[in-house]
């Protein structure tokens, strides 16, 4: 595969697979031994790994947006920074709906093998979410 051809799978995977929901993008564009990387999580394991967080959370932002603001390729890696809108309508690991939009910033490693996502590393800002939904206080603020 070549970069353009990379990037054009890493656009669908934030357009088709988070912002649509078109499950059946997983299945297209990951490796079955695919392993995903996020802090904030345990990893995510092949095409169903995936589908599973997606639609966790949809479920918990119906109107879920990806915007992909900029993809740099290297080699077998692409690097997507990205922005994220929602409005939580639903349970999210816990975290019953606030009612609230949110947005958050972060930043996907994506490495490939052959045509498909073998891993990916995802760094986002989990505690900005948190503190626009009011689940967490921010500096200075008391818990809403």
């Amino acid at each position: 595969m070549n970069a353009e051809e990379k990037k054009a799978l890493v656009r669908e995977l934030f357009g088709d697979l988070f912002t649509k929901g078109n499950l059946a993008v997983a299945d297209k564009i990951f490796a079955h031994d695919y392993v995903g990387h996020d802090p904030g999580h345990p990893p995510l394991r092949g095409p169903e790994g995936v589908k599973e967080s997606i639609s966790m959370y949809r479920n918990a932002f119906p109107d879920l947006t990806f915007v992909v603001e900029d993809l740099i390729c290297e080699g077998d890696k692409v690097v997507a920074r990205w922005k994220a809108t929602g409005t939580h309508k639903g349970e999210l690991m816990g975290i019953p709906s606030t009612g609230r939009r949110g947005e958050t910033t972060g930043i996907d490693i994506i490495r490939f093998s052959g045509n498909k996502i073998v891993e990916d590393w995802s760094s986002w800002d989990t505690l900005g979410l948190l503190q626009m939904l009011g689940v967490f206080p921010a500096p200075g603020q008391a818990p809403s």
